[in-house]
């Protein structure tokens, strides 16, 4: 993010609006746009948006498989099979 490009008033935003569209296409980065002075609103491309979103899942999967990887050195698991005769005989599943 470029300070001196990125952040502008929303009144300055709502005047350049194609100028600011085009800069967010060309850059991928948010514009944070300030009211009276002070940062309030952050608006982004929604392509950007969606690789923004798509890292944050990305990140969140690795977590909870090293998180899982973690348990398993614990020996915080169990077998599956006994996990599925538990789940049966606590919901009354014959078969």
């Amino acid at each position: 993010m470029d300070i001196s490009r990125d952040i502008e008033s929303l009144s300055n935003f709502k005047r350049n609006t194609v100028k600011f569209l085009e800069q967010m296409k060309k850059t991928r980065e948010p514009v944070v746009l300030t009211i009276n002075g002070k940062a309030e609103l952050v608006v982004q491309d929604a392509q950007a948006y969606q690789a923004l979103l798509d890292r944050v899942d990305y990140l969140e999967t690795m977590k909870a498989i090293e998180q899982g990887l973690q348990d398993v050195k614990d020996g915080k698991t169990v077998v599956l099979e006994d996990f599925i005769a538990d789940m049966r005989k606590k919901h009354g599943i014959h078969g």
